[in-house]
């Protein structure tokens, strides 16, 4: 996955000066970013404080470590099985 240049207080800083009233394509220009990409920050941060960002971020890498644990308890869970049927 690409990382971006931009930090996520960036981006909200960014959105919360549209909210203010600047227009997006001075903005973008200033960021040099398209609009889509705008639009894109938007969907995602759109009306989230920084402490928001940082509670999302912080329950996505608990979100993965969740996934991580399931996937190995089904692996060993499959592996289980398989040996069992290999007894009988």
């Amino acid at each position: 996955m690409k990382r971006t240049k931009f930090t996520e207080s960036q981006i909200v800083a960014a959105l919360k000066k549209q909210e203010s009233g600047i227009p997006v394509k001075d903005i973008v220009r200033e960021l040099v970013i398209s609009e889509a990409t705008f639009y894109n920050w938007k969907a995602k941060y759109g009306g989230m404080e920084m402490s928001d960002v940082k509670r999302m971020k912080d329950m996505e890498v608990e979100l993965s470590q969740y996934k991580h644990i399931v996937a190995e308890l089904t692996f060993e869970n499959h592996a289980m099985k398989s040996f069992i049927e290999k007894k009988l």
